[in-house]
């Protein structure tokens, strides 16, 4: 199952304060570039991820963001990716949600 045009429009629309945001489809999510830049991921059931790098990664944690991790066949430990789950109260406010974004752009 691939996003739904709403849930599209719905990640843009709460980054629309960042100013110019291309996406690409990509293994049934969503990338989100800003200036060239991916910053998140539109995952398949609408949850979107921010790319954490340094310090945002410890605050993302302690506002409940969880990092993005999956099974690899003979693999005990999971596989860590670099994306945390935006925390919920941005979904809802876009000045939060780019908040989160910038200060995640800013260690990118």
């Amino acid at each position: 199952m691939s996003l739904r045009a709403e849930q599209i429009t719905a990640a843009r629309d709460v980054f629309a304060g960042l100013g110019e945001i291309s996406t690409r489809r990509m293994m049934g999510g969503l990338c989100l570039y800003h200036r060239g830049t991916i910053f998140a991921i539109v995952m398949r059931d609408g949850a979107i991820h921010l790319k954490a790098a340094g310090e945002i990664i410890a605050a993302l944690a302690a506002a409940g963001a969880t990092q993005w991790s999956y099974r690899r066949a003979g693999r005990a430990e999971p596989t860590r990716m670099p994306y945390w789950t935006l925390p919920a109260a941005a979904y809802d406010d876009p000045e939060i949600a780019c908040d989160w974004a910038r200060r995640a752009l800013a260690q990118l």
